[in-house]
């Protein structure tokens, strides 16, 4: 056990400084992960600051409609949200694929986008990894890479994100808000997460110091019309192979609008732009959606024992598009 120190903050202002004040510090709110990693000595910090006393676990719809939902949520409260099920599926449903049920108790919105690769390379300190220490190289590359990804991938880095939640965000064209010592910002989730490039150690655009506060999910005709699709080796309490978000606004059986994410064969929640391209303005058929999962997978690098991902996450793609146009009701 590496020792540490333990403090709770009782305000954003005083979580930040805390953070300020030791470099080797990081914040704890379930810790499903975290501990996970302190218990491998994958992570050595030096100091927790649980920031479960914080006023950032309510979901609130705005006047306009659109959802804000505050980084303290527990996973179970968001996927059983009313409002939540109501305006936006595919949330629920990727929630409620993730994990298992004590863990979902436990998990916080911020702390499920922040997660970790699973990765058997980056959870293990004997081996190569440069996510856990940079310009150590891949191990990766050479080994057993069944899980890794097939996009996204850098010559420094193949892990996947392992997020269902962050996977159905994405489809929901959600924002994230941060603060820090400079203030507050809010970045679309699809800039929120990084490729790994040459520095696959920085995994979002949060920097040391800074907090998730909130993620607000803004009216989208096509959230009405969702559907997630997992994916796995067995049917609970396992991480995704492949898996796909869509999101539809059908009228007359038009696709007016479009949105694709794939999860668990990129290196980041993957948006499959070029897929929806294929769709936009199309007619929903068989031919059209077949079209549209080969452009989404076009641009992918398979490993030794991962090329199995392609038709996989193609078919996991094709199965959220026909459940989402089978849900809600024709928009006019």
């Amino acid at each position: 056990m590496q020792p540490f120190l333990f403090q709770r903050a009782a305000s954003e202002d005083e979580a930040i400084a805390a953070l300020a004040a030791r470099p080797d510090a990081v914040f704890v709110a379930g810790g499903t992960t975290l501990l996970d990693l302190m218990k491998l000595n994958v992570a050595t910090p030096g100091a927790l600051v649980d920031i479960n006393a914080l006023p950032l676990t309510g979901i609130d719809v705005l006047r306009d409609g659109s959802i804000r939902i505050g980084a303290l949520v527990r996973n179970s409260d968001l996927a059983h949200h009313r409002d939540v099920q109501s305006t936006c599926a595919v949330l629920s449903q990727a929630l409620l694929a993730g994990a298992s049920g004590q863990l979902r108790n436990m998990a916080t919105v911020g702390g499920n986008l922040l997660q970790r690769t699973r990765c058997y390379y980056f959870r293990d300190p004997i081996y190569a990894c440069n996510k856990r220490t940079p310009g150590a190289g891949c191990a990766a590359m050479e080994g057993f890479n069944r899980i890794h990804a097939v996009l996204g991938v850098s010559d420094h880095c193949i892990a996947t994100h392992p997020s269902d939640m962050a996977v159905a965000l994405v489809a929901l064209d959600a924002e994230v808000r941060i603060r820090g010592k400079g203030g507050e910002r809010t970045v679309p989730i699809t800039d929120f997460h990084l490729l790994p490039g040459e520095t696959p150690d920085k995994e979002s655009v949060v920097a040391p110091g800074e907090l998730v506060t909130h993620v607000t999910i803004p009216v989208r005709r096509f959230a009405q019309r969702s559907a997630y699709v997992k994916l796995r080796d067995r049917a609970s309490y396992e991480f995704a192979l492949a898996s796909a978000a869509a999101a539809l606004d059908l009228h007359d059986g038009v696709v007016r609008d479009v949105r694709i994410a794939l999860g668990a064969v990129a290196t980041k929640p993957w948006r499959a732009s070029a897929a929806e391209d294929v769709l936009r303005d199309n007619t929903l058929d068989d031919t059209t959606v077949a079209a549209a999962a080969d452009a989404a997978l076009r641009d992918a690098t398979p490993r030794r024992d991962n090329a199995y991902k392609i038709e996989l996450a193609k078919r996991a793609m094709i199965r959220a598009l026909h459940l989402a146009s089978t849900t809600g009701g024709e928009h006019s």
